[in-house]
C-alpha cells in the first residue's frame, strides 16, 4: 500500500491534469478485454489524449482541491478517465469505441468541462457537436451572409440602371 507521501504526489499529479485539461471523460472500463483496451488507449494517444485508471478516493480528493464540484456521485466502481486540452476529443472517441465494438458494459458516467461537470447524457451531446473547423466555418457563414445581402442589395439598383441603359440602347437600333 502506497504511504501518505505517495498519495499527495497522486493527488497532486491528478489536480494538474485537471487544471491542463479542458475536457475529461469518465467511464466504467469493465467488460473490455486487453486488446480493446489497448487498441482504445492508442486510439486516444493518436488524438493527444491521455487515459488513466485511477482510485476513487484519490481523484475525489484532487477534484476537489481544484474546485469540481459534482463529481463524487460518479466515482463509484472502476473509474477510468480520459484528460483532453480539447473537450470533445474524448467524449468523441470513447463513444465511437463503444459503437464500433458493440460494447454494453462500458458506460461513459460523466464529464468534465471547463471546470463543469456534465452527466452521461451531455457527454453524448458533447460527443455529437460537429469538429471545430466546422463550426469556426458555421461562424463564420453566418457572419458573412448579412454583408454578402448588403452587396446585393447596393448592386440591385446599379444592375437596374444596366438593364435600362441595355434597353434604351435596343430601342435606338430598332429606330
Amino acid at each position: 500500500m502506497p504511504n501518505i507521501e505517495e498519495k499527495s504526489l497522486v493527488v497532486s499529479e491528478i489536480k494538474e491534469k485537471f487544471q491542463q485539461s479542458s475536457g475529461v471523460v469518465l467511464a466504467d472500463y469493465r467488460g473490455l478485454t486487453v486488446a480493446q483496451v489497448t487498441q482504445l488507449r492508442s486510439q486516444l494517444r493518436q488524438a493527444g489524449v491521455e487515459y488513466k485508471v485511477l482510485k476513487n478516493t484519490l481523484v475525489r480528493r484532487a477534484a476537489q482541491e481544484v474546485g469540481v464540484e459534482g463529481l463524487e456521485p460518479y466515482l463509484e466502481g472502476p473509474t477510468a478517465l480520459a484528460f483532453s486540452k480539447d473537450p470533445v476529443a474524448p467524449a468523441k472517441i470513447l463513444l465511437d469505441f463503444v459503437k464500433v465494438n458493440k460494447l454494453k458494459s462500458f458506460q461513459i458516467k460523466a464529464g468534465v468541462v471547463e471546470g463543469k461537470v456534465i452527466d452521461s447524457d451531455g457527454v453524448k451531446n458533447l460527443a455529437d457537436l460537429p469538429p471545430r473547423e466546422v463550426l469556426l466555418a458555421m461562424v463564420l457563414r453566418g457572419m458573412q451572409a448579412p454583408l454578402a445581402g448588403m452587396a446585393n442589395v447596393l448592386q440591385g439598383p446599379i444592375r437596374k440602371m444596366g438593364y435600362a441603359l441595355e434597353e434604351v440602347r435596343k430601342l435606338k437600333e430598332a429606330q
